[in-house]
């Protein structure tokens, strides 16, 4: 959203140079909410903002699209009543460390109490975190029951093959500072930076005993893929392997630690569902077929990178939950690995996919992961490389 001033337009979404806001002094890291402070991106009261941008991540077009055209009151805020979490994530030792988290608000799901002497004051203080419970089922886990990989308890898992899970939705709150300094890079340059999606966190088992070294966790730690995900398409493995990481979740909660499923909005390896589409164009139709050899080249081509997901931000929802050792890591990525690793998270065992569960198109994949360092129980030969396993785009 935008105001007119005498001679150019100026962002709502970021204080104009002359503002003061009612709640300047953020200490971030600081070891309780009070001491902290609210974080205020709400466009009700100008006055009180002490963050650029607005709520809602990526939506925030919506929003403004909403408000111009009427059919949202600019100044609506929103009742918290019986909003509260469904389940305690935190307070933990990680959010007092202001160089830990960086890229969310750890008191996100708690402003309703948090900061609610500030509400009744009239502070527009708004969630970025909301957790709530819900059953998932998918035909991947009857197919487990099935098969007897998973064996229902009556608690997690019914015989029809629901699962019962807490879920949280986590909004990007970011700490400029901070961010500027794990980037190594100037805090100017991120001053303008657009909205991005969040992230989706599924629990499996007792939430509360997250941050407790006695737990053991699972993880898959999962990135956004629509056209498998959702649609089964079969040119990668990131369905199955989804549904593979809640196995290994739904195993540990049997077991009586903590499974956990991160679900993160980055299409396309962060490029975007159509650059995704115009590289599978690309790798079917060039010479020689689709072969591994050729397939983080036949993504360069088109994007001019490999991969722009950049993980460092990634651990940030592990020390929210308390987390600093994951005993059995359901992904194959050298790169996930290496961020958990270095912020201090221990990865004790790394699960790869079941061969079985690899769809025939999605070898080419794979196979380039696993000659690029991904981890694997093996590493495919040059000459396997060479070898055109994906089919044709009219196949």
């Amino acid at each position: 959203m935008s105001r007119p001033t005498s001679d150019h337009i100026v962002l709502s979404s970021h204080p104009r140079a002359n503002q003061r806001g009612t709640f300047l002094d953020i200490r971030w890291g600081a070891p309780t909410a009070t001491e902290r402070g609210p974080v205020v991106a709400s466009l009700t009261d100008p006055a009180q903002r002490n963050a650029i941008g607005t709520h809602a991540g990526a939506y925030a077009v919506y929003r403004a699209l909403a408000v111009a055209s009427g059919e949202l009151q600019r100044d609506h805020r929103p009742d918290l009543t019986h909003t509260a979490p469904a389940d305690t994530v935190g307070p933990h030792p990680q959010w007092a460390d202001p160089a830990k988290i960086v890229s969310l608000d750890p008191w996100g799901h708690l402003v309703a109490s948090a900061f609610a002497d500030e509400i009744a004051a009239g502070a527009d203080v708004r969630p970025t975190i909301a957790i709530t419970r819900a059953h998932i089922n998918m035909p991947e886990l009857r197919a487990a029951i099935a098969a007897g990989r998973l064996k229902p308890d009556g608690d997690i898992l019914t015989d029809a093959g629901d699962v019962k899970v807490t879920k949280a939705a986590i909004d990007p709150v970011w700490h400029l500072p901070g961010l500027a300094q794990r980037f190594q890079v100037k805090e100017s340059a991120l001053r303008r930076a657009p909205p991005i999606g969040g992230m989706t966190v599924y629990f499996f088992g007792d939430v509360s005993r997250l941050g407790d070294p006695a737990t053991r966790v699972a993880c898959r730690l999962h990135d956004e893929c629509n056209g498998s995900d959702v649609f089964g398409s079969d040119i990668c493995t990131c369905r199955p392997y989804l549904a593979h990481g809640i196995e290994v979740c739904i195993e540990m909660a049997q077991q009586g630690g903590v499974g956990l499923v991160v679900y993160n909005r980055k299409e396309g390896r962060a490029l975007g569902e159509v650059t995704k589409f115009l590289v599978y164009n690309a790798r079917k139709r060039q010479p020689g077929g689709d072969r591994a050899e050729t397939y983080f080249a036949r993504t360069e081509c088109v994007a001019g990178v490999q991969d722009m997901r950049f993980q460092q931000l990634m651990p940030d929802v592990f020390h929210w939950l308390g987390v600093t050792r994951i005993d059995r890591w359901a992904s194959m990525s050298d790169m996930k690995h290496g961020a958990l690793v270095e912020q201090g998270i221990e990865v004790v065992e790394r699960v790869p996919i079941p061969e079985d569960l690899i769809p025939q198109d999605a070898r080419v994949e794979m196979d380039a992961k696993k000659a690029a360092g991904y981890f694997s129980n093996y590493v495919p030969a040059p000459e396997d490389l060479a070898v055109p396993k994906g089919r044709g785009l009219d196949e």
